[in-house]
């Protein structure tokens, strides 16, 4: 048996492991095939997709998705990434959001209230990079733990966190919501939407005079807000904090 590929299930979706020493173009008629033979078992899964055993290029990344969408029905909401960096930074945002989530259970049990556990939970989080073609959508908030590509597009009634790089489409607040905000870690969208107001970055100018964020700054985080019925984009600041209505 021919084990130049093997596909197989991981917690956050599946994982398809090739062997370094083939082809890519050999690769590619392997994929097709297993996922050919398996498409009844996928049926119209979502799913996050990881390419593991070499090194690709988006290009390559791009072709693989695009064969396992022709003869599956799955649909690969991400692509997740392998950087050993991003992930202990990854793994560290979780753990501090879930140790929050604990610390709050304690104390509401010690105050002897009792809580009504919501069925949509008020944050999710998706890993990986969401790449041209692929849209995230939620019913809350969510962090993204990597970045969002240009034509990426997320849409979420709460807000919208990226520890990465916002280079696609936003839509928060997609249930009203002129509360909600964006924030990345580097802001270069193409759009972002807040409730019903939209700002949008143009192809022909150098500095977006909706958004006010300058191409050749620096990177920093920044958060995008409404404000008197126009989105800002402003640092990620310790005084704008203040100001969120959550």
């Amino acid at each position: 048996m021919d084990n130049s590929v093997v596909i197989k299930g991981n917690k956050n979706g599946i994982a398809v492991k090739m062997d370094a020493s083939v082809s890519f173009d050999e690769l590619k008629d392997m994929i097709r095939d297993k996922f050919t033979a398996s498409a009844k078992f996928f049926n119209n899964a979502a799913l996050a997709l990881s390419l593991e055993g070499r090194e690709l290029s988006d290009t390559q990344e791009k072709e693989i998705m695009d064969i396992i969408s022709e003869v599956t029905d799955i649909n690969i909401v991400c692509l997740i990434d392998h950087d050993e960096e991003r992930d202990l930074i990854y793994q560290r945002a979780v753990a501090d959001a879930m140790n929050n989530k604990n610390k709050h259970d304690v104390t509401a049990e010690i105050m002897g209230k009792e809580i009504e556990v919501p069925a949509q939970p008020l944050c999710q989080f998706y890993k990986g990079t969401l790449r041209s073609g692929q849209v995230l959508e939620t019913e809350s908030s969510v962090v993204i733990l990597g970045d969002v590509n240009p034509g990426g597009k997320v849409v979420a009634c709460g807000n919208v966190i990226v520890l990465g790089s916002l280079k696609g489409n936003i839509f928060a607040g997609a249930n009203g919501n002129e509360n909600a905000f964006v924030v990345a870690l580097d802001m270069e969208p193409m759009q972002i939407k807040i409730a019903d107001i939209i700002a949008r970055c143009s192809d022909s100018s150098p500095v977006r005079k909706k958004l006010k964020v300058k191409t050749k700054q620096p990177v920093q985080p920044k958060i995008a807000y409404v404000y008197e019925g126009n989105i800002y984009v402003e640092d990620f600041e310790q005084n704008v904090l203040e100001d969120i209505h959550l």
